[in-house]
């Protein structure tokens, strides 16, 4: 699909292309995913690790610096339980956070009518997202519960939600191993169109390796096999708090 695919219908390519669209142009600063199936609990956690180490970068692949910001901060989690966390940020919060809703059609665990009610909320949160609410919609809603005009000023502000919020809602029709290769390699190829527009080396991961370095010295003055300062007073004041204070 991503060899072959034109572009208008490459989906690795249109998802990169909207990370650059909401990243670069309208100051989106990080990406929420956002999986409607428990299989799926541990997704958003790879996909932090393959975005943030692969797109983290402020150097070009000629070494200059890069101009622009480049990879985002990727957060999120099983959605039903961030509807009572984080949710409330993206539909009503000062920043755009774009997201992306994965919901399966069929599960594996068919128990009465959870599944339908687990589509119908991703559904609705994605529509609420590109919907939401206008004071005129808060104030007839509210009216319609019998509040006299005096609450309604008060209250209807508060439930006003700006809504044109981006999303994509990614279906899959079930959680199967061949359907999870190719949800991953989906977002592999999105990762790397986006590193090939913005000119850097998804492939390195050189920022991990000062702190694994730093990490040694640490370790050996903690122990007391190296006894001298570390570098900056705050880590050497963290050391001796530790060594003052650690038993075992």
């Amino acid at each position: 699909h991503f060899q072959t695919a034109p572009f208008d219908k490459n989906m690795p390519v249109l998802l990169a292309l909207l990370g650059v669209w909401y990243g670069n142009f309208w100051g989106a600063n990080s990406h929420a995913i956002l999986p409607y199936d428990h299989y799926l609990r541990n997704i958003t956690k790879h996909l932090q690790q393959l975005d943030m180490e692969s797109n983290g970068k402020s150097v070009l692949q000629d070494g200059t610096p890069v101009k622009i910001d480049t990879g985002p901060v990727i957060w999120g989690g099983v959605g039903c339980n961030g509807q009572h966390a984080y949710h409330q940020l993206l539909h009503q919060g000062t920043q755009l956070i774009p997201a992306d809703f994965i919901v399966p059609v069929v599960s594996f665990n068919p128990v009465a009518d959870h599944h339908q009610w687990l589509y119908a909320n991703c559904l609705s949160q994605s529509q609420a997202l590109m919907q939401g609410k206008t004071r005129e919609e808060a104030e007839a809603e509210l009216r319609s519960k019998g509040l006299n005009e005096a609450d309604i000023a008060k209250l209807a502000p508060h439930k006003v939600i700006p809504g044109n919020r981006p999303s994509n809602t990614l279906v899959v029709e079930r959680i199967s191993p061949r359907r999870l290769g190719a949800l991953v390699a989906m977002y592999e190829h999105k990762v790397f169109v986006q590193s090939v527009i913005w000119g850097i080396n998804a492939f390195d991961q050189w920022g991990v390796e000062l702190g694994k370095e730093l990490g040694k010295g640490v370790y050996q003055r903690l122990v007391g096999t190296l006894e001298d300062s570390a570098e900056d007073g705050s880590t050497q004041g963290l050391i001796n708090y530790f060594r003052g204070r650690h038993r075992g």
